[in-house]
C-alpha cells in the first residue's frame, strides 16, 4: 500500500439522511478524487456553504472543493434531467465544474421515463402495502440492469446505438404501461427527442472512470468513495424489503466504482446522535408522539429529495453495531448532536428484549423490543462550541458512552448545519 494515500468509503449506518454530504465535504479537502458509487436521485445531500443551501442528488459532494475531481460511478443510475438541473444550479452559483473536474462512467445505467412511469404506477396499485418509493425511476432502472435490458451512459450519448436500444427494449415498456397502469406508449422518436439535448449536455462527461481511478490509486492519489441511502436500506442486508435496489454497504464502493478492496485503507460511518427513518418499514426506536414531532421541527427532518416527514426515535445501538460488522466500519462520525440540545433526559436503545440477535428480517426486526437507558440531557447550545472541551459535560459523556457502547472510536461531531460546524476528536482528522 501506498503510505501517501488514505482512500476512505463514507456510508450511513442507519437508514440514510445521516449527514453524508457535509462529512464528505469535510473530509474531501485531504483527497484528490470523490466517487459516487450506487443510487440516484433518490438520494439528497445537503450542504450548507456561507449561508446558502445547496442539495445534491447525483453530483458528489466534493463538487465544491476546488482541488477534487469528482466521478459519477458505474453503480449509479443517472437521471440526465436532475443531473443537468443540478449542473445549471451550480452554474448559477458559479461552482459548475468543468468536464475535467465532473466525469461519468460510460458504464453507469440510465434513468429513462418509462421507469419512472412504471416506479409509480406500481407503487400506487400497492395501495395500503407502500414500499415508499420515491417514484424517480429507480428501481426499475437497476432492474433493467440486471436484467441486460439497460441503457448505459455510452449508448445514450450516442444516438445509434440508443436508438437500437430502445427499438429492443420499448415494445415490452409499451405493453406494460399500457395494460398494467393504463398509460399512454411512449414512441422511439418521442424518446430520441427527448434524450437528444440532454446527451449533446453530457456527451464531454463521458469516459472510462475506471482507468482515471486505477491511474489515480497507482500515484497514490487520495479517493472518497460517497455512498447514498443508508446502511439498513442496502438491497441484500437492510429491511427487505422496505429497501432501495442496490448496494449501500461500504464493499458496494468497489464494484460501483471499477477498484479492488485493497484499495479502501479506511470506512467512515454516519450515525446521527438519533434515528430518523423516511418512508415505510420497521423502527423499533421509533417516537410516534410529541417527543418525536419536537426531534423532526428541530432537526428539519423532512426530505430533501422528496420533502417527507421523516420519522424519529432514539439512537439504536444494536443497529448501528450491525451497521458497523456490515460494513467494516474503523471510524464513526456523530451527527445533529445539537439538535438534542435542551432535551433533559435521553434514552438509548441498548439491547432488545430477551437479548434477542439483531433481527435480518423485517418482521422480526418489526416486532423487536427496545430496551432503553435514561441518559441527562443538556440545555446549552452547541453550535458556537469550538472544541470538545468547550462541550457541556453530559453531551461528552453521551458521546463518549455510545462510543463504549459500539466499540468503535468517534473523532468527529457535528453540531451544526453550517460547513464548518464541526468538532474533530482526533487531530488525524482535522
Amino acid at each position: 500500500m501506498n503510505s501517501s494515500r488514505n482512500n476512505m468509503v463514507v456510508v450511513g449506518l442507519q437508514w440514510g439522511d445521516e449527514g453524508k454530504g457535509k462529512i464528505t465535504d469535510l473530509l474531501a479537502k485531504k483527497t484528490q478524487w470523490v466517487v459516487r458509487f450506487q443510487g440516484g436521485n433518490n438520494a439528497g445531500h445537503t450542504l450548507v456553504v456561507d449561508g446558502r443551501k445547496l442539495v445534491l442528488h447525483l453530483i458528489p459532494s466534493g463538487v465544491l472543493q476546488s482541488d477534487v475531481r469528482c466521478i459519477i460511478g458505474n453503480g449509479v443510475v443517472v437521471d440526465p434531467e436532475v443531473l443537468i438541473q443540478e449542473l445549471d444550479n451550480l452554474a448559477a452559483n458559479e461552482e459548475e465544474p468543468g468536464a475535467d473536474k465532473l466525469m461519468i462512467s460510460s458504464g453507469a445505467h440510465v434513468i429513462m421515463p418509462y421507469h419512472q412511469r412504471i416506479d409509480g404506477g406500481r407503487e400506487d396499485a400497492l395501495g395500503g402495502e407502500k414500499i415508499g418509493t420515491t417514484r424517480k425511476g429507480i428501481g426499475p432502472a437497476y432492474e433493467d440492469k440486471v436484467g441486460r435490458r439497460g441503457i448505459r451512459m455510452s449508448e445514450f450519448v450516442d444516438s445509434d446505438a440508443l436508438k437500437a436500444r430502445l427499438e429492443m427494449c420499448l415494445p415490452e415498456k409499451n405493453r406494460i404501461l399500457r395494460e398494467w397502469f393504463d398509460h399512454p406508449a411512449l414512441s422511439v422518436d418521442e424518446l430520441m427527442s427527448w434524450a437528444e439535448p440532454l446527451a449533446q449536455r453530457l456527451r464531454p462527461r463521458v469516459c472510462d472512470t475506471v482507468n482515471l481511478l486505477h491511474n489515480a490509486v497507482t500515484k497514490g492519489e487520495s479517493i472518497l468513495f460517497e455512498g447514498a441511502q443508508g446502511t439498513f436500506l442496502d438491497v441484500d442486508h437492510g429491511s427487505y424489503p422496505y429497501v432501495t435496489s442496490s448496494t449501500t454497504l461500504a464493499s458496494g464502493a468497489c464494484a460501483g466504482s471499477g477498484v479492488g478492496p485493497g484499495a479502501i485503507d479506511q470506512v467512515i460511518g454516519i450515525a446521527k446522535a438519533y434515528t430518523t427513518r423516511v418512508g415505510s418499514g420497521p423502527f423499533p426506536t421509533e417516537l410516534t408522539g410529541p417527543r418525536g414531532q419536537e426531534l423532526r421541527e428541530k432537526g428539519s427532518e423532512f426530505g430533501a429529495t422528496t420533502g417527507r416527514p421523516r420519522r424519529c426515535g432514539w439512537f439504536d445501538v444494536p443497529l448501528v453495531r450491525r451497521a458497523v460488522q456490515l460494513n467494516g466500519v474503523t471510524h464513526i462520525v456523530l451527527t445533529k448532536l445539537d439538535i438534542l440540545g435542551g432535551i433533559k433526559e435521553l434514552e438509548v436503545a441498548t439491547h432488545y428484549a430477551g437479548d434477542l440477535p439483531f433481527p435480518t428480517d423485517a418482521e422480526k426486526l418489526e416486532n423487536a423490543q427496545p430496551v432503553t437507558q435514561k441518559l441527562p440531557g443538556w440545555e446549552s447550545d452547541l453550535q458556537d462550541c469550538q472544541s470538545y472541551e468547550d462541550l457541556p459535560a453530559n453531551c461528552r459523556a453521551y458521546v463518549e458512552q455510545l462510543e463504549a457502547w459500539i466499540g468503535v472510536p468517534i473523532p468527529i461531531l457535528s453540531i451544526g448545519p453550517g460547513r464548518d460546524q464541526i468538532i474533530i476528536r482526533d487531530p488525524s482528522f482535522a
